[in-house]
């Protein structure tokens, strides 16, 4: 059985976790130590950073990607554009009787 570059990503980093609580435990890492050292704090703050950057750009790339997807319309979009033509539709009927009857229908395009 192959083991997937994810998984040894995954396991090293569990392992690293695990062996600093047991450092923490045992008494060899302080958390005042970590906290107090001025560089510790300066490269734990830019990692973050840095993670926070890259899932800033894979979100970003997950919301343009799901806009952006041509999976047509939803049930609801259809329902609308299928309601709008119809009442094209009527609106095209009435303007052909209204022709046939000799009845102005006025400014059509004036907002109500």
């Amino acid at each position: 059985m192959r083991i997937s570059r994810w998984t040894i990503l995954w396991l090293g980093i569990v392992v690293a976790l695990v062996a600093v609580e047991i450092g923490v435990l045992t008494g060899y890492i302080t958390p005042a130590g970590v906290i107090s050292s001025f560089l510790t704090l300066v490269v734990g703050l830019v990692v973050i950073s840095v993670f926070a950057f890259i899932g800033a750009i894979f979100l970003g790339m997950f919301v343009s990607h799901r806009i952006l997807s041509g999976k047509g319309f939803t049930p609801f979009e259809q329902e609308m554009l299928r309601m709008r033509q119809d009442l094209r539709d009527l609106n095209d009927r009435i303007e052909q009787i209204a022709t046939r009857l000799g009845v102005s229908l006025g400014d059509r395009k004036k907002e109500p």
